[in-house]
């Protein structure tokens, strides 16, 4: 079926005006939802909207939305004084600037759309599309929707371009607030996650081979219990994290994908003495048979 457009506006750089459609990129998987039920007797749970104080039902029409802005202290607003400090709907994204796409986190990516030519747009569309791409830039902009304002970037791809929304500053926390210690790296080690990094490498991203296990198993389980069958759960895996010797996680990692013998990777790599027990770190979920696992002990 074909896509249906939300949304027209005009994409415009210096004098340049684009008249585009706009197109959602991304849809809400089908995930399945639950009702919540009274458990004796099956019947749907209706909630009531109380009056913390008076401890009495209100109507909708008795609510207006405040901001606390000292311990149970409010200012009030209704739904026309939000309102009017909307941001107005405009019909344009106004490109600012332009910025290598790689100068972009994409940690501020927010919502994507695609955007298609509207009538009249098809060569300036393609202009900028073309331009974009052999520039490996893309425009950063202003556009306002549902009352609030956006930073849009708006990016070539292979047939067209796309219009993501970015997060503001404050939106997004610096890697910098985190504890990162700084560790050293000897050379035997990253011989052996260079190699195996190698040997899982793809030349493109097929999203397809990814499938959500936990919706396929909510779903299976739903069935079961619509056509009457018991459901068995699975049980807890024993035990807790392992400690493991990092080379012998690599070595492992690498024989397990079917690779040459991990002791190759390292053989440039300078000597080094043999480490002692406190030099061990841990390692997540290695696979491998117990006899090659050296030095291997359960977390206390």
């Amino acid at each position: 079926m074909a896509a249906r457009s939300i949304a027209s506006l005009t994409v415009s750089f210096g004098l340049v005006s684009i008249p585009v459609k706009l197109y959602s990129a991304t849809e809400a998987s089908q995930k399945i939802s639950f009702n919540l039920l009274h458990k004796t007797c099956g019947s749907r749970v209706k909630y009531q909207t109380m009056c913390a104080r008076e401890e009495i039902p209100i109507s909708r029409d008795e609510i207006v939305k405040g901001y606390e802005f000292a311990k149970d202290q409010y200012v009030m607003f209704d739904a026309d004084e939000l309102k009017a400090l909307e941001e107005a709907g405009s019909h344009s994204a106004d490109i600012d600037e332009f910025v290598p796409i790689s100068a972009i986190d994409p940690v501020y990516f927010d919502k994507a759309y695609y955007i298609a030519p509207d009538k009249g747009g098809a060569k300036p569309y393609a202009l900028l599309a073309k331009a974009l791409r052999d520039a490996k830039r893309c425009a950063i902009g202003r556009w306002a929707a549902r009352g609030k304002q956006y930073i849009v970037m708006i990016r070539p791809v292979e047939h067209g371009l796309v219009m993501q929304q970015l997060l503001y500053a404050n939106e997004v926390r610096s890697i910098n607030d985190i504890d990162i210690p700084r560790t050293d790296v000897k050379d035997a080690e990253l011989k052996l996650a260079q190699q195996l990094i190698e040997q899982q490498s793809s030349s493109t991203f097929d999203p397809e081979q990814y499938k959500d296990d936990v919706a396929e198993r909510i779903e299976a389980a739903v069935q079961k219990k619509v056509e009457g069958e018991e459901i068995t759960m699975a049980e807890e895996p024993e035990g807790g994290a392992q400690i493991i010797d990092l080379m012998e996680a690599l070595r492992a990692s690498l024989e397990k994908k079917g690779g040459a013998p991990a002791k190759k990777a390292a053989a440039g790599a300078k000597a080094k003495p043999a480490r002692k027990p406190a030099e061990r770190v841990a390692a997540a979920e290695v696979q491998s048979e117990p006899a090659k696992r050296k030095g291997t002990r359960r977390a206390k």
